[in-house]
């Protein structure tokens, strides 16, 4: 297995189906309902939030990969689209699941000689330093995610 294979399979599992950390966001967000999602827990994100925030980058850096431009910016990465029913949560779970598998589908099928190139200019790093990075920045909000989802449920129990 190649580098660009085991990043795939990295991120596979922080997205979809992994147990590296015993879960992952696919999993984590199988039995959350759009009101629990869009439910607050003090001055923390949403759930739902914290979904779209990631998905924005994943699908950015797809975008990459396909050869489009960088059109992501950091003060856009929570501009999330109302959500006022259970289908517009699924709707945005399923764009998620599908550009996450994208995302890892490329990446696997990048050469490794492609992860040490410039990521679209020099000063946004590599793309080995990008694609790690969306792994970090998944794991780090999946934490998010699953203490925000237990904290709503001992909320809900009282």
């Amino acid at each position: 297995m190649n580098l660009s294979q085991q990043l795939a399979n990295q991120f596979r599992e922080v997205q979809l189906h992994g147990d590296w950390v015993s879960t992952n966001f696919k999993t984590q967000l199988s039995d959350v309902n759009w009101e629990q999602a869009l439910s607050k827990v003090g001055t923390l994100n949403t759930i739902a939030a914290l979904t779209f925030h990631v998905n924005y980058y994943v699908a950015g850096l797809v975008q990459v990969f396909e050869g489009g431009s960088l059109d992501i910016r950091d003060r856009y990465s929570f501009d999330m689209p109302p959500i006022e029913s259970q289908a517009d949560w699924e709707q945005l779970l399923e764009k998620s699941w599908r550009d996450a598998e994208r995302f890892a589908h490329l990446v696997e099928q990048m050469p490794d000689e492609k992860l040490w190139e410039s990521f679209v200019e020099e000063k946004y790093g590599n793309y080995y330093r990008n694609i790690q990075a969306m792994i970090e920045h998944s794991y780090y909000h999946l934490g998010q995610v699953v203490i925000i989802k237990k904290m709503l449920r001992e909320g809900s129990s009282q």
